[in-house]
């Protein structure tokens, strides 16, 4: 039986419902099945038609009319999807005339998606205000890894994220190179550098090697500026860091704080989307011979899990000599999470109780190594909040 991500399941059953239908923007990082995914869905529907801006000469705008009567023509609930729509200068407005003009009919069914996902964020704006719902595909998790490929979790640690370079884990170095050259770079020129204003590319460039070296670390924006080789301000770092959030590489968190301005004025930190992306320029063997190492990874695992959660936002809490792993924060709760790696050397004695002693109403867990192990098989977000709550107190 083939495997399908869990985006999928939700994606049919949106398409499959009769009320009235908003368009569906599937988004996520280069290279985790977004097209493959959506293919399947489209197989599972009575009709449906696929287009590809790749296949295109030099589309236009004419070119997705032509798609949406070719949708049109073959019936009521047709499912269009529209694929690498943002080559497509001024996308929005285009669909947003033909959605508005077919609305009370329900004619077509609509899903658009492409590799840039900042180019589809862009694109979003004001034109599909009200129109459309996110379809956010992230980064394989590891139950995912084991389901689809059979690893076990030192291999998603070392390799986790992108599937299309499973098959290239056993020369760490061939992968490494495929994982810089055609995802990574593929971002950084595609959906970067073409699309946002990027004064300095190669200082860029640096923020994110850098970032990528202190995973699931804090680190001041002094610090950044000081360990570059470029020279560059705060606020430019502070761009540039919020763009790679924006492009799926990092996830940057701010200090959890009852001020705002606390909040705001405080150092990042750091979190790779994927283990990959950090073996990308750092051995993937760090991970068995390197505790530390194989400490920040485990704790940036778990970090990108949490991110997930629905209704809920993500912070980390420093006083001091005093660091919680992790805050989540929604839900009616706020839970503080320190994260223990089988192969951490030492833990931040206190630090929960600190925590408690500044925040009354906050309830706390700490991850063992076991916990860790279950979390991460869990399938939804939503299991990984279940969890926490189960544990806090």
């Amino acid at each position: 039986m083939a495997f399908n991500r869990p985006f999928v399941s939700e994606l049919s059953c949106r398409l499959k419902s009769e009320r009235d239908q908003l368009i569906q923007v599937v988004i996520g990082p280069r290279q985790v099945g977004k097209t493959t995914g959506v293919k399947t869905v489209l197989e599972g529907v009575q009709s449906s038609h696929y287009a590809t801006t790749d296949l295109a000469r030099a589309p236009d705008h004419e070119w997705i009319i032509a798609q949406w009567q070719t949708a049109k023509a073959r019936g009521k609930g047709t499912v269009l999807a529209l694929d690498e729509i943002q080559r497509i200068e001024s996308w929005s407005d285009v669909i947003k005339g033909l959605y508005d003009e077919d609305r009370t009919t329900g004619a077509v069914k609509v899903v658009v998606l492409g590799s840039a996902s900042l180019a589809l964020r862009q694109g979003l704006g004001d034109s599909l205000l009200g129109r459309f719902e996110l379809v956010e595909v992230p980064h394989w998790s590891f139950w995912e890894s084991k389901a689809a490929l059979g690893w076990n979790v030192d291999q998603h640690l070392m390799f986790g994220g992108y599937p299309g370079a499973a098959h290239l884990i056993s020369d760490p170095e061939r992968w490494q190179a495929f994982i810089r050259d055609s995802v990574v770079e593929s971002v950084l020129a595609k959906d970067i550098f073409m699309l946002a204003k990027i004064g300095k590319p190669a200082l860029f460039r640096q923020v994110l090697e850098l970032a990528l070296l202190y995973p699931a670390q804090e680190i001041s924006y002094q610090k950044i500026v000081g360990q570059l080789h470029e020279s560059g301000s705060v606020e430019t770092i502070k761009h540039y860091i919020e763009i790679l959030n924006a492009a799926y590489l990092l996830r940057s968190l701010e200090k959890f704080s009852t001020r705002a301005i606390t909040l705001k004025s405080s150092s990042p930190k750091l979190l790779p989307m994927c283990p990959a992306l950090a073996h990308a320029i750092q051995s993937p063997h760090e991970i068995v011979s390197n505790s530390v190492w194989r400490g920040r990874i485990v704790e940036a695992v778990v970090g990108t899990c949490l991110a997930l959660i629905p209704n809920t936002k993500l912070y980390y809490w420093r006083d001091g000599r005093y660091e919680v792993d992790f805050v989540v924060k929604g839900r009616g709760s706020v839970i503080g999470v320190e994260v223990k790696s089988g192969s951490q050397v030492a833990s931040r004695a206190g630090a929960l109780q600190v925590f408690r002693e500044n925040f009354k109403d906050a309830r706390c867990v700490t991850l063992t190594h076991d916990i860790v192990l279950q979390l991460l098989e869990y399938r939804s977000p939503l299991e990984c909040w279940q969890l926490l709550d189960s544990l806090a107190t």
